[in-house]
Protein backbone atom coordinates (compact mmCIF):
# COMPACT_ATOMS: atom_id res chain seq x y z
CA UNK A 1 0.00 0.00 0.00
CA UNK A 2 1.05 3.54 -1.11
CA UNK A 3 -0.07 6.63 -0.89
CA UNK A 4 -0.12 9.43 -3.82
CA UNK A 5 -1.09 12.98 -4.08
CA UNK A 6 -4.76 12.91 -5.68
CA UNK A 7 -5.19 13.33 -9.61
CA UNK A 8 -8.21 14.99 -11.28
CA UNK A 9 -8.53 11.33 -13.25
CA UNK A 10 -9.24 9.58 -9.44
CA UNK A 11 -12.31 11.93 -9.78
CA UNK A 12 -14.37 9.10 -10.41
CA UNK A 13 -13.41 7.05 -7.57
CA UNK A 14 -14.06 10.24 -5.19
CA UNK A 15 -17.20 10.37 -7.03
CA UNK A 16 -17.66 7.35 -6.25
CA UNK A 17 -17.63 7.22 -2.56
CA UNK A 18 -19.24 10.61 -2.04
CA UNK A 19 -21.86 9.55 -3.42
CA UNK A 20 -22.80 6.50 -0.56
CA UNK A 21 -24.74 7.70 2.40
CA UNK A 22 -23.13 5.23 4.68
CA UNK A 23 -19.78 6.44 3.84
CA UNK A 24 -20.48 10.45 4.02
CA UNK A 25 -22.42 9.86 7.27
CA UNK A 26 -18.94 9.47 8.53
CA UNK A 27 -18.04 12.54 7.23
CA UNK A 28 -20.78 14.32 8.52
CA UNK A 29 -21.01 15.39 5.09
CA UNK A 30 -24.22 15.41 2.46
CA UNK A 31 -23.96 12.65 0.09
CA UNK A 32 -24.58 13.52 -3.67
CA UNK A 33 -22.61 15.47 -5.50
CA UNK A 34 -22.30 15.43 -9.31
CA UNK A 35 -19.09 14.69 -11.00
CA UNK A 36 -19.21 18.56 -12.61
CA UNK A 37 -19.49 19.82 -9.03
CA UNK A 38 -16.22 17.70 -7.71
CA UNK A 39 -14.41 18.85 -10.96
CA UNK A 40 -15.38 22.36 -10.28
CA UNK A 41 -14.61 21.50 -6.53
CA UNK A 42 -10.73 20.47 -7.19
CA UNK A 43 -10.31 22.80 -10.09
CA UNK A 44 -10.92 25.52 -7.27
CA UNK A 45 -8.44 23.82 -4.42
CA UNK A 46 -5.55 22.54 -6.54
CA UNK A 47 -3.78 25.74 -5.49
CA UNK A 48 -4.48 25.56 -1.92
CA UNK A 49 -2.45 25.58 0.78
CA UNK A 50 -4.94 24.39 3.30
CA UNK A 51 -5.62 21.15 2.05
CA UNK A 52 -4.00 18.11 0.90
CA UNK A 53 -5.41 15.00 -0.57
CA UNK A 54 -3.52 11.71 -0.75
CA UNK A 55 -5.52 8.57 -2.83
CA UNK A 56 -4.45 5.76 -1.26
CA UNK A 57 -3.46 2.64 -3.71
CA UNK A 58 -3.58 -0.80 -2.99
CA UNK A 59 -1.89 -3.36 -5.85
CA UNK A 60 -2.22 -0.52 -8.30
CA UNK A 61 -6.29 -0.35 -7.71
CA UNK A 62 -7.93 2.72 -6.18
CA UNK A 63 -8.53 2.10 -2.29
CA UNK A 64 -9.72 5.53 -0.44
CA UNK A 65 -8.70 8.55 0.04
CA UNK A 66 -6.71 10.49 2.95
CA UNK A 67 -6.85 14.14 3.74
CA UNK A 68 -5.38 16.86 5.72
CA UNK A 69 -7.33 19.47 5.79
CA UNK A 70 -7.86 23.05 7.01
CA UNK A 71 -4.02 23.01 7.42
CA UNK A 72 -3.44 26.54 9.85
CA UNK A 73 0.42 27.02 9.61
CA UNK A 74 0.30 30.01 12.21
CA UNK A 75 -1.39 27.50 14.67
CA UNK A 76 0.41 24.29 13.17
CA UNK A 77 -2.49 21.56 12.86
CA UNK A 78 -4.97 20.09 10.78
CA UNK A 79 -7.50 17.80 10.79
CA UNK A 80 -7.33 14.29 9.15
CA UNK A 81 -9.88 12.20 6.96
CA UNK A 82 -9.94 8.62 6.00
CA UNK A 83 -12.02 6.62 3.71
CA UNK A 84 -11.53 3.15 2.57
CA UNK A 85 -13.47 1.74 0.15
CA UNK A 86 -15.49 -1.19 1.01
CA UNK A 87 -13.59 -4.00 -0.46
CA UNK A 88 -10.22 -2.99 0.66
CA UNK A 89 -12.09 -2.51 4.57
CA UNK A 90 -10.74 -4.82 7.54
CA UNK A 91 -6.77 -5.65 5.35
CA UNK A 92 -5.46 -2.76 7.99
CA UNK A 93 -5.17 0.22 4.85
CA UNK A 94 -7.24 2.67 7.12
CA UNK A 95 -4.41 2.33 9.88
CA UNK A 96 -1.78 2.28 7.47
CA UNK A 97 -2.84 5.32 5.71
CA UNK A 98 -3.77 7.34 9.18
CA UNK A 99 -0.08 6.61 10.27
CA UNK A 100 1.40 8.17 6.20
CA UNK A 101 -0.86 11.05 6.73
CA UNK A 102 0.14 11.99 10.39
CA UNK A 103 3.85 11.20 9.34
CA UNK A 104 3.49 13.70 6.50
CA UNK A 105 1.72 16.87 8.56
CA UNK A 106 4.46 16.51 10.99
CA UNK A 107 7.50 15.26 9.08
CA UNK A 108 6.75 17.42 6.02
CA UNK A 109 4.76 20.13 6.96
CA UNK A 110 6.36 20.75 10.60
CA UNK A 111 2.59 20.66 12.32
CA UNK A 112 2.30 20.21 15.90
CA UNK A 113 -1.34 18.78 16.29
CA UNK A 114 -3.40 16.87 13.94
CA UNK A 115 -6.86 16.39 14.79
CA UNK A 116 -10.13 14.50 13.68
CA UNK A 117 -13.27 14.20 14.35
CA UNK A 118 -15.39 10.79 14.50
CA UNK A 119 -19.02 9.21 15.14
CA UNK A 120 -18.73 7.25 17.89
CA UNK A 121 -20.84 4.51 16.45
CA UNK A 122 -18.28 3.89 13.80
CA UNK A 123 -16.54 0.77 15.55
CA UNK A 124 -13.91 0.48 13.35
CA UNK A 125 -12.70 3.97 13.24
CA UNK A 126 -12.76 4.01 16.77
CA UNK A 127 -10.83 1.56 16.92
CA UNK A 128 -7.84 2.83 14.66
CA UNK A 129 -8.25 5.98 16.27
Amino acid sequence: MHIRALEENDLIHIHELNNKLNVMAYWFEEPYESLSELKSLYQKHIYDETERRFVIIKDGQFAGIIELVEIDYIHRNCEIQVIVKEEFQGEGLAQEAMEKGINYAFQILNLHKVFLYVDTENEGAVHIY
